[in-house]
């Protein structure tokens, strides 16, 4: 089998256009994408994804990311950064996520945790996927040492913050029992743009989590998705929101305006896609409407 085939990114692409909606027009209504989150009250699912190091990309990159989050009402994740780079982003009024990787120093970890609750993030969570090499050792990221954690230690870092904490990276029932057992509040479906090649996609995974979930937490999903009916495929089969990064970083450039713009042109083409398939508001979701192809 060729590399391309091999490529995670690229199954998970093949797998969100095998995806296919039916129509129901009769008793259907204009849709409301207004989502409830942690006690809080945001204009659309579509948030923006848990990227770091945007100054690559353009000149105050991850304020940008976040203000154009703020401005589109929609949460915000973050991931690598400096305190004071946090701090920042916060103060764009972004309502903001920080994901800190599997640091092998549990007390670094922590001190992290604890300067994004005091920073004013409504959430922080974990990236869990970070923790090996792909060559038989654990990970190093910019020089730091990385570790898998036992669901111990998680249920540690869950407890060590009084806001919610989201386990990321999780791609089976299995994770996701065991998040639920260590009272996460939210897991993110997703396989890190490829991280290992032949992943299963996250939205042929999300069935599964979702019925060991239970419904005891929220679900969340990212990788690949790029427009308002990637984003109503994943809320139809029953994601709580969805996160979408690498589609928004050509447009940091353009300032944040623009980010703002695309989120809510995604946001218009799901509500769209919400009238013509008998969806009033996001509670309505049905997974009746999605019909799969041969894969």
């Amino acid at each position: 089998m060729d590399l391309l085939t091999a490529n995670s990114d690229r199954i998970t692409r093949n797998y969100l256009d095998s995806l296919l909606i039916e129509t129901r027009y009769i008793d259907s209504t204009l849709a409301d994408s207004h989502m409830e989150l942690f006690g809080e009250r945001f204009d659309t699912p579509i948030m923006t994804a848990a990227l770091s190091h945007l100054g690559n990309t353009a000149p105050d990159g991850m304020k940008i990311y976040a203000d154009g989050a703020a401005k589109a009402g929609a949460l915000h994740w973050v991931g690598m950064g400096s305190y004071e780079e946090l701090e920042e982003i916060v103060s764009t009024g972004a309502r903001t996520v920080k994901i800190v990787k599997p640091l092998e120093n549990n007390d670094e970890i922590i001190k992290e945790l604890k300067h994004a609750e005091d920073a004013g993030c409504i959430a922080v969570g974990m990236d869990i996927d970070h923790a090996f090499d792909g060559k038989g050792g654990y990970d190093n990221v910019f020089g730091i040492p990385m570790k898998a954690k036992t669901a111990k230690e998680l249920k540690n870092f869950v407890e060590s913050v009084n806001i919610p904490f989201i386990v990321k990276g999780v791609m089976s029932p299995s994770d996701a029992a065991k998040c639920v057992e260590i009272g996460a509040a939210g897991i993110q479906v997703s396989h890190h743009h490829g991280m290992i090649d032949y992943s299963v996609p996250p939205l042929m995974a999300l069935p599964g989590i979702l019925q060991a979930v239970d419904g005891r937490i929220p679900v969340f999903v990212d990788c690949g998705f790029e427009s308002g009916m990637d984003v109503y495929k994943a809320l139809a089969l029953g994601a709580k929101a969805v996160s979408i990064g690498r589609h928004l970083m050509p447009l940091l450039k353009d300032g944040s305006d623009a980010v703002a713009d695309r989120i809510k042109d995604m946001d218009a083409e799901l509500r769209g896609i919400m009238c013509r398939t008998g969806i009033s508001d996001l509670s309505s979701m049905d997974p009746s409407v999605i019909h799969k192809t041969l894969y």
